[in-house]
């Protein structure tokens, strides 16, 4: 009822507003103008035909597991057991060799026919089981006119979140893809799903932005928004043109109630139609691998690198033996082109090496220590998500440890530094392995603590050149300040996570 009367409130207001600027000369223009009221080309009175015609080519996905189930003590059961030699000893927690317990689990989502004999599109989330691990024990599809199908699972892609389904028909309801690429912000867009269980249903918004990243990372953080109401269970979905071609994958909503506030994400078509190509080929999708860890150029690191915010990516770490590291990257390295095309926020370099062909000899045009340089990589074929977690490593982030020394005789940036000990890496949780200076104390006026660092937090190297002693790093802050420089550019290891970039605005004296 509020949205409504909102929607009232700003079209009246609109009115109003142009009916008192105009005045007579207005009022001839306004003659002139469609009316308010009257239907625009791309904003049809009823999306009715349209969805009569999608809505038997979208189809429920239904999943069933079987969960383990860790029961509850009951004391009284407990007393029993003791004076029972027939029970199974060790509690209800199946720890004594009694049978284990489980129960039934299901999810339900939405997918998309793209073939009349039978191939289906989802999420991989929805058929990937609970533990987040392996495959649900059995995937139902089930048609607009309630017909059931047990569903094979042809494939699944977890870097994409998409999957690939086979039921056994013939002549079935199927839908196209279209062409995500041309897509516009405004444009109208009709989503169809089964949320929360209810059935086919369908939404209709535009387009409120495209590319969107929501994690900051990776070569699939790139969605299509619309403000189409999408909610849990619309997941998998097809999100439409007003063609009636598939331009997106409904997959997620960004939410402070778990509910639809309008801000839905959909993986685009010209994402997912070649991962699902290759599943239906019986192959595993191929996209380039760079072997970097990047992290982007923002507001606060830009001064520090010399270039302006958001033309660029840092190299964070590099995978021995990784194409990047074999095309002579370098820790510290800027790259601010691949392949000529520029790096945006809109086009990562994840985004770029993931797209281009395996096997590719790509240019990356860099900035090294304020010169720009050019390297050629070797794309390689991404590894699985599995062997890129063994590669990357682990690890829980640790803010310090309190067994940390209180004080230390040297300063820079607000910081109290200290050598890098046995005993202070140990109480910071640093691997064995690590080198550089520690923060012992931090003021916590300094522009330091502002950017999140703390106390134990180990500094590796400053603007690229690596740091052993406090020495080390009052000496290259003082030059970055004689040289004029607003920023240090700080490499920042905390606990056994990967180093990150830091910039820190160098305080006047």
């Amino acid at each position: 009822m509020r949205y409504a009367y909102g929607v009232a409130m700003a079209l009246l207001l609109g009115g109003t507003a142009f009916s008192l600027a105009t005045g007579e000369a207005g009022a001839q223009i306004a003659q002139n103008e469609p009316s308010a009221l009257a239907p625009r080309p791309g904003a049809p009175m009823s999306f009715a035909d349209l969805a009569a015609r999608l809505q038997p080519a979208v189809v429920n996905i239904s999943t069933k597991q079987r969960v383990a189930v860790k029961a509850q003590s009951d004391p009284f059961e407990e007393f029993f057991r003791r004076f029972d030699p027939t029970q199974p000893q060790g509690g209800t927690d199946n720890g004594g060799g009694a049978q284990p317990r489980t129960r039934e689990a299901g999810s339900l989502g939405s997918g998309f026919i793209i073939s009349p004999d039978g191939y289906v599109v989802t999420n991989n989330h929805l058929i990937q089981g609970l533990s987040g691990t392996g495959t649900v024990d059995s995937v139902t599809v089930i048609t607009t006119d309630r017909r059931e199908y047990v569903a094979r699972i042809v494939g699944r892609d977890e870097t994409s979140d998409l999957a690939l389904l086979k039921i056994e028909g013939r002549n079935l309801p199927f839908v196209k893809w279209g062409d995500s690429t041309k897509a516009r912000v405004g444009d109208w867009v009709l989503a169809i799903g089964n949320p929360y269980g209810l059935g086919g249903t369908v939404t209709a918004g535009i387009i409120s932005a495209l590319h969107r990243g929501i994690t900051g990372v990776g070569a699939y953080d790139r969605y299509i928004q619309t403000d189409a109401a999408i909610n849990m269970g619309n997941s998998g979905g097809p999100m439409f043109d007003l063609n009636g071609n598939v331009i997106g994958i409904n997959s997620a909503l960004i939410s402070p109630t778990g509910a639809s506030v309008g801000i839905g994400l959909a993986i685009p078509a010209e994402a997912a139609k070649p991962v699902i190509d290759a599943l239906i080929r019986g192959q595993r999708p191929s996209r380039g691998y760079l072997g970097a860890s990047l992290q982007p150029v923002d507001e606060d690191l830009a001064p520090s690198v010399g270039i302006p915010k958001d033309s660029g990516e840092i190299v964070r770490s590099l995978v021995p033996g990784g194409p990047g590291a074999g095309a002579g990257l370098q820790q510290g390295d800027v790259i601010v082109k691949v392949n000529g095309q520029q790096v945006t926020p809109d086009q990562t370099v994840s985004y770029l090496i993931a797209n281009s062909p395996v096997g590719s000899r790509v240019p990356l045009e860099i900035v090294r220590a304020g010169r720009h340089a050019t390297v050629t990589v070797i794309v390689a074929q991404r590894p699985t998500e599995e062997a890129l977690a063994r590669l990357s490593g682990g690890g829980s982030t640790s803010d310090g440890a309190t067994a940390i020394a209180p004080n230390a005789p040297q300063r820079a940036l607000g910081l109290s530094l200290a050598p890098l000990t046995p005993e202070l890496g140990r109480a910071a949780s640093l691997p064995p392995t690590a080198h550089g200076v520690i923060i012992t104390a931090i003021d916590p006026n300094a522009n330091a603590a502002e950017q999140g660092l703390q106390r134990g937090d180990l500094i590796v190297s400053v603007n690229n050149q690596p740091v052993n002693t406090p020495a080390q790093v009052i000496a290259a802050v003082d030059a970055a300040r004689k040289a004029g420089r607003s920023s240090v550019l700080l490499l920042v290891q905390r606990g056994a996570t990967p180093a990150v970039f830091v910039g820190v605005n160098i305080a006047p004296k």
